[in-house]
């Protein structure tokens, strides 16, 4: 199991699926998900990687997701070049997630992270969901590595905690 302490490098080999945002919010317009290399992607500017058990899920919806887009621009101005949000959910369901929050461009990915298997080996799934967490990393280093265990919680994981370790 690959664990993500400050100062670690990201584990290599990490993919992601994703619908890349074509510009509408029409949730009826669909993609087609293609493969983010994450490991290859990080290496390059600060990136911000949240993940939450579920989309469209009480805490996901109302809270986390939500901190993130009130804080975008206080993120973007503390260097942040990426947010990727993952779940165990399909990169379709991640999609509609995403337009259903009003994000048409690339400001925060919505991505799957299928089986939760990069959750799984890091140590931080729930079950057969992706767990609550957040990590910093700049140029592919872990700077910020944070996560809440207490249901309902996004103390260590929020745009709040991640902007206080910017």
């Amino acid at each position: 199991m690959t664990t993500l302490t400050p100062g670690a490098s990201f584990p290599s080999g990490v993919t992601f699926s994703y619908i890349p945002p074509t510009g509408t919010l029409d949730l009826t317009v669909c993609g087609r998900p293609i493969t983010y290399d994450a490991s290859k992607e990080f290496q390059t500017g600060k990136t911000v990687l949240v993940a939450v058990p579920g989309a469209f899920t009480p805490t996901c919806q109302e809270q986390h997701v939500t901190s993130y887009l009130a804080n975008l621009a206080q993120l973007r101005a503390k260097g942040v070049d990426r947010i990727v949000f993952i779940a165990s959910n399909d990169a379709f369901v991640m999609s509609a997630w995403g337009k259903a929050n009003g994000v048409k461009d690339e400001s925060i990915l919505f991505m799957s992270d299928p089986n939760a298997e990069f959750s799984r080996s890091i140590g931080w799934a729930n079950g057969d969901r992706t767990g609550r967490y957040a990590v910093v990393l700049d140029n592919g280093k872990v700077v910020y590595a944070g996560v809440d265990t207490v249901r309902g919680s996004i103390e260590f994981s929020g745009a709040q905690a991640v902007l206080a370790k910017l």
